[in-house]
């Protein structure tokens, strides 16, 4: 992908529908057997169906909007790193929530990215019905064709609920992901102080 036009296919999808939705969750608490007219859930199903409409807004944000104002011309080719970013996702095989860090790192080649536009990114991505790993590689391939730096680095650390809430229920088993690109991939010393200053260098972890 080599500019904002491509990175805007990564969001190829739909909004939320909530009539449907709303019927849906009728459904389902019928299905539980719950009594959709009681108070404590007569206004439920339509209170889920906007929850969901924030969650997953990430389907209607219009890439080119939120990157073109923030493009700058800058003679700087260091390291720029944004971290800790939160982010707050869906697991698209349970619809479970999963939550954590993302850590983001560039190698400017003439052009630098607003500061706040790349929190945004991580957003983009996280609300959507999404895996881990592929939230990853997606952010990290939106700043690629959007800023075409040097390397882009993209680290995240996620807590999902499916794994403390149900099955393994472990509550403390923290996910780690990781995309390279570019000189993040090729060149070693690179790679080690982007972990190094986001605190995974050498001992802690796989990477």
């Amino acid at each position: 992908m080599h500019n904002i036009e491509a990175a805007a296919e990564l969001l190829d999808g739909v909004g939320v529908a909530q009539p449907e939705i709303e019927e849906a969750v009728r459904r389902l608490l019928q299905a539980f057997g719950e009594d959709v007219g009681r108070q404590g859930l007569e206004r439920t199903p339509e209170r889920v169906a906007r929850m969901y409409d924030e969650l997953l807004a990430g389907y209607r944000v219009d890439p080119q909007e939120m990157i073109n104002d923030a493009l700058f011309d800058v003679a700087y080719d260091e390291m720029v790193i944004v971290r800790d970013i939160e982010f707050y996702s869906l697991c698209e095989h349970h619809l479970l929530p999963f939550i954590g860090s993302a850590h983001v790192a560039y190698t400017p080649s003439g052009k630098v990215i607003g500061l706040s536009k790349i929190p945004r990114i991580v957003d983009l991505f996280a609300r959507r019905l999404q895996v881990q790993e592929r939230m990853t590689r997606q952010i990290a391939e939106f700043i690629e064709a959007a800023v075409h730096p040097h390397g882009t680095a993209v680290v995240v650390e996620g807590l999902h609920l499916c794994a403390m809430m149900r099955g393994v229920k472990k509550a403390n088993a923290r996910m780690v992901t990781s995309a390279m690109c570019g000189s993040f991939e090729t060149n070693t010393s690179t790679r080690q102080e982007f972990l190094a200053l986001i605190g995974r260098g050498s001992g802690a972890g796989p990477f």
